[in-house]
């Protein structure tokens, strides 16, 4: 049953406390140091220009206003799907998706369930590390932004009416999204190579290379970001898009183009699972 599958997997990666640790814990607390080192750096060189006799309406303009905790919220949402909290779920993921590869144990477990289930088990667990990894990483950022007003001594606002809640769970499910696509790109490879390596590498390689096509290469071509050849080839784009319309920005895309998006963004979810799920089909695990 799928279900046992899931739970099977689940057990085993909590077992695995090192890669939990880095796939989940470690870039949110990095993060979060790295933010408040930078406030306090900022502090002192904003305490530095105030010992320097600045005119007081220049010191006005330096006082930030109260902090919006549920503007933070939105803000952080959108953000989620950060490259480097990517490059470390993959760790996880690589860890889910190719360790019986690497430690020759697929022929000892695939008599318990069929192969379908036994995949679909890895992506539900990667799923929920993904789900996991974005959740903490935006809790680890609005504890941030408490540590910045409390160091800056400001005060604090909450705006999170209809519009801005809707905007948080859609932006996080955007987020998500793009970070559960990646990781299946490290299923195929993982299926495709049996590595462990190729599967943690090739989903960053191709990532980097979409960030390139549709940052460098589109514009040198004529390429907008409105096609749909470019939505489909770039799901980074394709994420970065869907953020853009859930902001509701003026200028920003159509409804048509956040459509595109979407289509893309879930197509390269199918087809890479799909494509995983029909060569494990084939292959020979006697010697896995």
């Amino acid at each position: 049953m799928l279900a046992d599958a899931v739970f099977s997997e689940s057990y085993r990666f909590l077992r695995n406390r090192a890669a939990v640790f880095w796939s989940t814990l470690f870039f949110p607390v990095l993060a979060l140091l790295l933010g408040v080192a930078g406030q306090y750096i900022l502090k002192q060189k904003m305490g530095d220009l105030k010992d320097a006799d600045l005119p007081p309406e220049l010191l006005r303009q330096m006082a930030a206003p109260d902090i919006d905790l549920g503007l933070a919220l939105v803000e952080l949402a959108s953000k989620a799907a950060n490259p480097l909290l990517i490059l470390f779920v993959m760790i996880g993921a690589a860890t889910l998706y190719a360790g019986d590869y690497r430690w020759e144990t697929w022929r000892l477990i695939s008599a318990r369930n069929t192969r379908w289930n036994l995949i679909l088990g890895k992506v539900g667990v990667a799923k929920l590390l993904s789900l996991a990894a974005v959740l903490l990483l935006i809790a680890f950022g609005f504890v941030g932004k408490l540590i910045e007003g409390a160091i800056f001594e400001r005060g604090f606002a909450f705006t999170f009416g209809g519009e801005q809640a809707g905007q948080f769970f859609l932006s996080l499910l955007v987020a998500y999204i793009r970070v559960v696509q990646v990781t299946l790109i490290g299923l195929l490879a993982a299926v495709f190579t049996r590595s462990l390596l190729a599967t943690l590498f090739v989903p960053l390689v191709v990532s980097i290379g979409q960030f390139f096509l549709s940052a460098l290469i589109m514009p040198q071509i004529g390429w907008e970001d409105t096609d749909w050849y470019a939505q489909a080839l770039a799901p980074n784009l394709s994420a970065d898009t869907l953020i853009a319309f859930i902001g509701d920005n003026p200028g920003g895309p159509t409804a048509a183009t956040a459509w595109l998006a979407g289509a893309s963004l879930i197509g390269w979810c199918l087809v890479t699972l799909g494509l995983a799920l029909w060569w494990f089909q084939r292959q020979d695990l006697s010697k896995e």
